[in-house]
């Protein structure tokens, strides 16, 4: 990787409106449907936000950016709308498929034409880097072990999280599905261990000035 480090002071959003419960929504031992900040969501009751609250990283992902880029955020279910009818996700009864990248990218850069979208199918570590370093955000797809990088994950893929920062040694991100105090935000995963969860897809998000901060 070049000798460069960069890390952008991103804010945290994680799927769940609130993040010091992710362990116990994760583990199981507290209902997403108990989660006490639901109705931040704009969800209509607690059984709809459980239902996309667990399906939400990529949404997550870009609340985050258009925080630090300095948009409007919307809740999240204004999102899934959205998303919906721009087929990114495909919603059919019990079962959503998506996040889908080129309808997402083109919502994204129709919503907000300050930002740039776009997909890479086989986006390598470096070309993340120099994302980064260009002053861009990056989702990138790994496998949700990543939150602790765990060393046998069964696959790679599935979870979107937020690549938001870059050195030598390793790749940061902010993660949805992270742990508090832990792997939420600015986590850091060397680049040896990425391999093993990242599936080389992604979407770089640019921005057309740079962020006052």
């Amino acid at each position: 990787m070049p000798d460069r480090s960069t890390l952008h002071q991103v804010p945290y959003y994680s799927q769940w409106e609130s993040p010091d419960l992710v362990p116990e929504f994760i583990a199981g031992t507290r209902s997403v449907r108990d989660d006490p900040l639901w109705q931040k969501s704009g969800a209509a009751d607690p059984d709809e936000y459980a239902f996309w609250a667990d399906r939400t990283c990529g949404i997550a992902c870009l609340r985050m950016a258009l925080d630090y880029f300095g948009e409007q955020v919307p809740p999240v279910m204004p999102l899934v709308t959205d998303l919906c009818e721009a087929k990114a996700y495909v919603h059919d009864g019990d079962t959503v498929a998506g996040l889908i990248y080129r309808p997402f990218a083109a919502y994204v850069t129709r919503r907000w034409p300050a930002i740039t979208a776009t997909v890479h199918t086989d986006l390598a570590e470096t070309q993340i880097a120099d994302a980064l370093h260009a002053g861009s955000l990056v989702v990138i797809s790994v496998h949700k072990t990543i939150r602790t990088l765990a060393p046998h994950p069964i696959s790679r893929g599935g979870h979107l999280v937020l690549a938001v920062g870059a050195d030598k040694t390793a790749l940061r991100i902010n993660n949805p599905s992270g742990l508090p105090g832990h792997s939420q935000r600015a986590h850091r995963v060397p680049w040896a261990d990425l391999p093993r969860f990242y599936a080389r897809r992604g979407i770089v998000l640019s921005h057309t000035e740079e962020p006052v901060r």
